[in-house]
């Protein structure tokens, strides 16, 4: 792993970040980044993540788990791939938006951090400790840092990181654009039909992650009952990561790794082949 963290934080990234039972809260970290303008016109604009969410959300897993579990060839080919599918994300019709605008970027590593430990206090039924919430603070600082994001700031301790998203939140703006993508998202639009039933706890889970003012401005109900609803699913997963072992959670995290070496490592040769 190629980070800058010593045997503590690599320790608590391995525990948190490997496990595959957070990416229950996958969703809800677009729909907060899609309450960003900029993200959502992006997004829609540009992407085919409507018709083809799942290669989105493995694109994303790869990114993440190169970053943090991957060695420097690994990096180096998501970085890649990643700049260049921003290169030609931009446009100056309202509102402006830059696929590698630091502050974005930013946001989007935010929402990913703030999902994860939200979904673990759920899941635990408690809080994460202060010097694990700063040790994942830290950790995920190269999300955006690897890209253009490094200008823009991080956050080095949780206290910092919860202000400034508590600030961050008062900015967000849910638009036309964001609610389009966001209902084909739960609605399970592109996915195969036998996925489709899965959606219904997915969307319960979704909307139970996000902030109120995220979830009024999508127009989502949040009503007693749906929120134990959406409570006992979290429970549900809660209790599957108790009792499924861990080499069985990490299993998507070493098929994300695979497919990012076997293209890293044959893009290499390539380059080899034609020097």
């Amino acid at each position: 792993m190629v980070m800058n963290l010593d045997e503590h934080d690599r320790e608590i990234l391995r525990r948190y970040a490997a496990d595959a039972t957070f990416m229950a809260g996958g969703a809800a970290a677009i729909l907060l980044q899609l309450a960003d303008p900029r993200i959502a016109a992006g997004v829609a604009r540009h992407s085919g993540f409507r018709e083809r969410p799942l290669d989105r959300l493995a694109a994303t897993h790869q990114y993440l788990m190169a970053l943090w579990f991957g060695d420097e060839r690994d990096i180096r080919a998501v970085v890649r791939a990643v700049n260049a599918r921003h290169a030609h994300v931009r446009g100056d019709d309202a509102p402006r938006y830059d696929a590698r605008e630091p502050d974005a970027q930013r946001w989007v590593a935010a929402t990913i951090l703030h999902v994860g430990t939200d979904l673990e206090r759920r899941m635990s039924r408690r809080p994460l400790d202060p010097a694990t919430a700063d040790a994942l603070v830290r950790a995920y600082a190269p999300l955006a840092g690897r890209l253009q994001g490094a200008s823009a700031g991080w956050p080095s301790t949780r206290a910092e990181f919860d202000a400034w998203w508590s600030e961050r939140l008062s900015h967000l703006e849910v638009g036309p654009e964001a609610r389009a993508v966001a209902r084909d998202l739960l609605a399970g639009t592109g996915l195969p039909a036998p996925l489709r039933p899965l959606m219904a706890p997915v969307r319960l889970v979704t909307v139970a992650l996000l902030p109120p003012e995220v979830r009024a401005g999508y127009g989502f109900g949040w009503t007693p009952r749906i929120q134990r609803v959406a409570g006992a699913w979290i429970a549900v997963l809660g209790a599957a990561r108790r009792i499924v072992p861990m080499p069985v959670r990490t299993i998507p995290m070493r098929i994300s790794l695979r497919r990012v070496r076997q293209r890293s490592r044959y893009a290499e040769g390539d380059l080899r082949g034609r020097g």
